[in-house]
């Protein structure tokens, strides 16, 4: 069994940063493949990575199980708490990094502050560091970031993507001119990501921006919603995650904002974002590049294979099909679709190294017929990586919550690629030049 130990107390991250290893020594093991967990099952965002964190294992356990590993290659894995703490982010970065017989896989931190504090290190130990929906934007451009992978959406495309969900509702882009959008942010470089985008937008179609931060956790937002009623924006955009969450979703209802009027990013469109809240999160919609539900094979495949095994990370199995969990799920199919390729180019039935593994993203194809192939159609938006390209399609849709389970209200709808693209390169070159980093020619890459 290869399943890692996924209990963590507080007290005992607190105290030594514990690691939860697989019970099969990966060192000891010559044809394993090894992938460092550097994540958190507690904390102020403890429901996103228990969530994500348990999908991901799973994933790794019905690969295992099903097929055998990845052309008889085994995955094996290492789970070292961080809290969502940079510093400890760092450690467990550290400590993890040359464990397995060719060292760390992949890196998903699952956090916009450990990205920054791990980005350089990533590059020096030739380790790919996978941001699947949050992390540093401009690293899109793989010209000048070679090992992050910002992919499905970056926070730039999201952000547009929640602009013309709103300009829809409204009847119209045009319909945005005069409107005031309020964004009610986490205090932290995670929150202000959207910002420079923001501003770009609001001159763009002519609505005015107000700005809301919230300190970090967020558990205590009534000055601010009360600002947001007093200023009567036609939309709340919520960017926030974990515990303040609920928190912002039942101010908004206690001031008598409506909540078909606030949208969430992704990070705020969970069920452990809207049960908490009770009646107050009725009507409320959230961004998402995940599906919610257990009908997708998959799912079943991994009940099969870990969960009727009683193999599963879970310990509440109603988590089964929800959005962080499903999103851990593509973060292992993504893991393991990279490896797969890397062995393709570099050699079967042997462990590939995180160098061998960042080629394979650049060459990553999900497009819907593959998806199809790998049980995952409509799971998530179809994503093709590139040299330049690290992000993708930047596609999302919008779910609307109706008390007890997420409804979809939209197809995917696709991001203002050209404005995004422009702007992150913009801000990767500049970064490329202060840096003294030569822009990599993809037109001689292969």
């Amino acid at each position: 069994m290869f399943r890692s130990s996924r209990r963590i107390t507080a007290t005992a991250a607190l105290a030594v940063l514990a690691c939860a290893a697989g019970s099969l020594p990966a060192q000891a093991q010559d044809n394993t493949q090894f992938i460092p967990i550097v994540g958190y099952r507690v904390g102020q965002f403890a429901s996103v990575g228990s969530g994500f964190y348990s999908g991901m294992i799973d994933y790794f356990t019905m690969i295992n199980a099903r097929d055998g590993g990845i052309n008889g290659v085994k995955l094996t894995w290492e789970e070292c708490e961080t809290e969502y703490n940079n510093a400890r982010g760092v450690e467990c970065y550290e400590r993890l990094k040359n464990k397995g017989p060719t060292g760390g896989t992949v890196v998903q931190p699952m956090s916009t502050g450990i990205t920054y504090s791990i980005l350089d290190r990533s590059v020096a130990d030739k380790i790919p560091l996978v941001t699947i929906g949050y992390g540093r934007t401009d690293t899109s451009d793989g010209r000048v970031f070679p090992y992050a992978f910002p992919m499905i959406t970056n926070y730039w495309s999201q952000t547009t993507g929640i602009i013309k969900f709103m300009g829809q509702k409204l009847g119209g882009m045009d319909k945005l001119k005069g409107k005031k959008i309020a964004l009610v942010y986490h205090d932290s470089a995670f929150g202000k990501e959207p910002i420079p985008i923001l501003e770009d937008l609001a001159k763009k179609y002519g609505f005015d921006l107000l700005l809301v931060p919230v300190a970090p956790p967020g558990v205590d937002q009534q000055a601010q919603w009360l600002r947001v009623r007093q200023e009567k924006p036609d939309f709340a955009l919520l960017w926030a995650a974990g515990v303040m969450v609920p928190t912002a979703i039942k101010t908004a209802a206690k001031v008598g904002y409506p909540r078909d009027k606030v949208i969430g990013i992704h990070w705020s469109g969970s069920e452990e974002d809207v049960i908490p809240a009770g009646d107050a999160a009725k009507t409320y919609i959230s961004a998402t590049f995940s599906v919610t539900g257990s009908n997708y094979p998959i799912v079943q495949d991994v009940i099969k294979y870990v969960y009727k095994k009683n193999k599963g990370s879970l310990d509440d199995k109603s988590r089964i099909g929800t959005i962080y969990w499903n999103r851990g799920l593509i973060g292992g199919m993504v893991t393991v679709e990279a490896i797969r390729i890397a062995q393709e180019k570099y050699g079967k039935g042997k462990p590939v190294t995180g160098e061998q593994v960042r080629w394979a993203l650049e060459h990553i194809k999900l497009d819907n017929a593959r998806l199809k192939q790998l049980g995952a159609e409509g799971f998530m938006p179809p994503t093709v990586i590139s040299c330049a390209d690290h992000e993708g399609s930047g596609m999302i849709k919008f779910q609307q919550w109706d008390g007890k389970q997420w409804k979809p209200i939209s197809d995917w709808i696709a991001p203002e690629k050209e404005l995004v693209r422009a702007k992150v390169e913009a801000s990767s070159t500049a970064y490329a030049k202060e840096k003294g980093i030569t822009l990599r020619d993809c037109s001689k890459e292969s």
